[in-house]
């Protein structure tokens, strides 16, 4: 594969106005994924408030990350674990809660799945809590309540030209100590020195020792710039504003009009070869899904067929110790369903419909059966294989026919 890392900004990208990812644009995520290539969520939102997004792609069962408060954070979806952080000085919060006062400004920052704010009623931050589902504390006396090293703190206000001043004024004075950057026209973001997708993207490529290169980044704001300068293909939104497009390479369709499978339709499944298709990454991958939990293997695969392994073991077999025939079946889906991914095209998604299988002799416990899926039909709605499962002494076990139905994204 040409890429490996996939790196999405959010809000505005990934998802759309209803803040929602589409089905064609899970359905294209999904399918890269299973083709070799991680996903990075990329967003100023905090961890918690992208978790459930990570949980909607899989990225823990194909290896992804996420890199939350624009950059303070690198976290391994598959376990949990921090990979890299950087907080602010806690020294500096009665710095800014008074800058926050001074200005008539309010102030919150995160821990966990709570937002913590001196004006829990404003409509702004009530609205932020909603979109990550955290928890809000009131803390009227703000610095003094803060008894952790935040991420990242934000003053809100609905005076845009007021926030622009401070946001000038301290771009001067906090340089080297804090940096300070407008996410939104209300809020003003502060964050350690230093920090930005693209250097947090940056640490993230050398621990896995990716290329630029090998790197597509999608987005569509002025904080996604940097990113989509790192990376070797950077793409902007259709509706980015005139300074994003104009760094990036390509520019695809807006949030609304599924710019992000488009951008990945065109850029990596289009692009993707049968010989290229990475099945040791296919096998890591899937071990928690049903796959992985009847011990399958991927051992080849091109347009006309594709051939896996299964264990007869305690997974797979009956209580007499030889194979279920369900067992079988799954075998045979799975191969199935990895060849018609290979050969449907970009802007299509594959759907089992139909599986017959014909059990024609044992396979006992202690063996591995082979699988050997080969195409029957290849249509333009319906893909038909034939998967025949072999024991080790090459000793036919079952005969099945299973039928994918090919549909169009939407």
């Amino acid at each position: 594969m040409k890429y490996k890392l996939l790196v999405l900004d959010v809000d505005g990208t990934l998802l759309n106005e209803a803040k929602e990812i589409s089905k064609r644009t899970l359905a294209a995520l999904l399918k890269v994924q299973h083709m070799g290539v991680r996903i990075v969520l990329a967003s100023g939102r905090p961890t918690y408030g992208l978790l459930s997004i990570a949980k909607t792609l899989e990225l823990g069962n194909f290896g992804g990350f996420i890199v939350s408060y624009n950059g303070c954070q690198i976290i391994n979806a598959q376990d949990g674990k921090i990979l890299f952080e950087r907080r602010i000085n806690p020294e500096m919060l009665p710095y800014l809660e008074k800058k926050a006062q001074k200005n008539g400004f309010d102030l919150v920052t995160y821990q966990d799945n709570t937002l913590i704010t001196n004006a829990p009623e404003n409509d702004f931050i009530r609205k932020e809590a909603k979109l990550n589902d955290l928890i809000i504390i009131d803390e009227e006396e703000f610095s003094t309540s803060i008894d952790f090293t935040p991420c990242k703190c934000v003053l809100v206000s609905d005076d845009e030209e007021a926030l622009i001043d401070l946001e000038n004024h301290w771009k001067k004075r906090l340089d080297g100590t804090l940096d300070a950057f407008r996410s939104e026209s209300y809020f003003l973001e502060v964050v350690p020195p230093g920090v930005d997708k693209a250097n947090t993207l940056g640490v993230l490529m050398e621990q896995l020792g990716v290329a630029r290169e090998e790197v597509i980044a999608i987005g569509d704001g002025v904080c996604d710039v940097t990113m989509l300068q790192l990376a070797g293909l950077g793409i902007a939104m259709g509706h980015s504003q005139d300074s994003v497009k104009v760094c990036a390479d390509y520019v695809t369709a807006s949030n609304e009009e599924d710019g992000v499978a488009q951008a990945v339709e065109k850029m990596i499944l289009a692009e993707v070869h049968a010989a290229e298709i990475p099945l040791d990454l296919l096998n890591e991958r899937a071990r928690h899904a049903l796959m992985g939990n009847l011990g399958i293997q991927y051992t080849y695969a091109s347009k006309e067929r594709i051939e896996a392994t299964m264990p007869v073991d305690y997974r797979t077999r009956q209580p007499f110790g030889i194979l279920h025939g369900g067992a079988t079946l799954a075998l045979a889906e799975t191969v199935a369903g990895l060849g018609s991914m290979i050969i449907c095209q970009p802007d299509e998604i594959v759907v089992g419909m139909q599986v017959s299988g014909n059990h024609i002799s044992s396979a006992h416990e202690g063996d591995t059966v082979r699988a050997v899926g080969t195409i029957v039909h290849k249509g333009h709605s319906s893909h038909v294989w034939n998967v025949d499962v072999f024991t080790s002494t090459n000793k036919l076990v079952s005969s099945v026919r299973v039928v994918n139905s090919v549909m169009k994204k939407r």
